[in-house]
């Protein structure tokens, strides 16, 4: 997984869409102040291998089980616990998902850019599959 915590990390994003997508992500937080981790929260790039458990682990979010009750995915009375769940499409056909939690009241946020493609977790892609809103135009910082 690629930890971004500063804009300058975005630079380390291998796929350009996803790239610019967290290169715009941070510079709308960064709107009106500068963008601060410890405040605004960071942003994960979800690379082949990575385990939802590993995601969880990270960020103390849950990503497969419902909030409350641990239930988990695929189990009739499952919640997603995420804020927003966007499917986008790259400019070369691929598919990226983009999902945000917030995790306090102050709007700590943390993001996680998850490629639909060989090497990651079914559970989640499916998931994300099932719960994903078409990404909405993308509006300049």
């Amino acid at each position: 997984m690629l930890i971004l915590r500063d804009p300058a990390d975005a630079s380390r994003i291998a796929n350009p869409d996803i790239r610019a997508l967290a290169e715009l992500r941070f510079a709308q937080i960064g709107q009106d102040e500068p963008f601060d981790a410890d405040q605004h929260g960071y942003m994960i790039v979800c690379e082949p291998g990575d385990t939802v458990q590993e995601l969880e682990q990270e960020t103390s979010c849950a990503v497969l089980r419902d909030l409350f009750d641990d239930t988990r995915y695929g189990h009739s009375n499952f919640t997603p616990s995420f804020e927003i769940l966007e499917e986008h499409h790259g400019a070369d056909g691929s598919v990226f998902f983009e999902m945000l939690f917030v995790t306090n009241d102050d709007g700590f946020g943390i993001t996680l850019f998850i490629p639909k493609a060989e090497g990651f977790d079914r559970d989640l892609l499916a998931m994300c599959a099932e719960y994903a809103e078409p990404a909405t135009e993308h509006a300049e910082p």
